[in-house]
């Protein structure tokens, strides 16, 4: 997925991101896929994800399964 492909997404920091700026920020894609970036290096781009898998992981953080911290 190129960059340009971020455009237009819906970005929001995450819950889990603290006050110190070690941020987050997830974006809901046009074609249903969750993208994830880091606040203060938006420019290198994000690591994507289908729905199923971004689902999995939430899932699995949520459980406690995989530590939020």
């Amino acid at each position: 997925m190129t960059f340009e492909a971020l455009d237009g997404a819906f970005w929001h920091k995450s819950t889990y991101s603290g006050s110190d700026n070690n941020c987050v920020e997830c974006g809901r894609l046009r074609t249903g896929r969750q993208a994830v970036r880091d606040t203060k290096d938006r420019e290198r781009g994000a690591a994507v994800f289908e729905p199923a898998s971004w689902q999995t992981f939430v899932d699995a953080v949520r459980s406690g399964v995989l530590p939020a911290n």
